[in-house]
């Protein structure tokens, strides 16, 4: 279970520092604990990823890719506006829907200058969001790597994590009839495995990639019988 004051906690950190390294404005929003800190903006965020439909794409993803981004940090230009992105990389999630990066990009640009944010910091906000439908940052751009290392990292989790993973991903496309959803798995994991690299900052490339790649292999196997 999600610990929503202390993901209204990491938020409220990460906003406060990526106002003070930009050009500050008020929030003009109502903030029910006036102290601006923005967590108007956080319990919003909160409701999104709480979503009764979402099996995957919840609250305990969230936390885990800011646990990752932490543990990345490091390797980041500016780990806390990859902590915002992270905040706002499945704000919007319907899955049957294509659009859900750009929509929750969107989303990013309509709130964050509200929030304080400076228009570069709100720019690369998106920017990062929008690398989150195929998860190929530049080689130059370690924000992207991070936060696109940070999703993936379920993909290196021990056996019994990614199962469970597999399975939610399966609920949230229950609509999805069985022959159907397989091919389409199997072409994801497919173009995922020809990919020459999964992950892009040295931790994730050391301490995922292989983990990655056998389980990603072994999921295809069993979709294929």
């Amino acid at each position: 279970m999600a610990d929503l004051d202390a993901l209204r906690t990491r938020w409220s950190h990460a906003l406060r520092r990526s106002r003070s390294r930009g050009t500050n404005t008020p929030d003009p929003s109502p903030d029910p604990y006036g102290d601006g800190d923005g967590r108007a903006y956080a319990d919003n965020l909160l409701a999104r990823w709480s979503e009764p439909r979402r099996r995957y794409h919840t609250l305990d993803h969230l936390t885990a890719v800011l646990d990752h981004v932490d543990l990345l940090e490091e390797a980041a230009g500016d780990p806390d506006l990859v902590r915002l992105a992270a905040w706002f990389h499945d704000a919007v999630y319907l899955p049957d829907r294509s659009e859900n990066e750009e929509r929750s990009a969107r989303l990013a640009e309509r709130a964050l200058p509200g929030a304080g944010l400076s228009p570069a910091a709100t720019a690369e906000v998106a920017r990062l969001v929008r690398l989150t439908v195929a998860h190929t940052p530049a080689a130059d751009d370690p924000n992207g790597q991070v936060l696109c290392d940070a999703d993936l990292a379920i993909l290196a989790t021990p056996a019994d994590t990614y199962t469970a993973y597999t399975v939610a991903v399966r609920a949230e496309y229950a609509f999805v009839p069985p022959d159907a959803f397989r091919e389409g798995r199997a072409e994801i994991l497919r173009r995922l495995l020809d990919l020459p690299r999964l992950f892009h900052t040295p931790y994730g490339t050391r301490e995922w990639e292989d983990p990655a790649r056998h389980n990603l292999t072994h999921e295809l196997s069993l979709l294929r019988g």
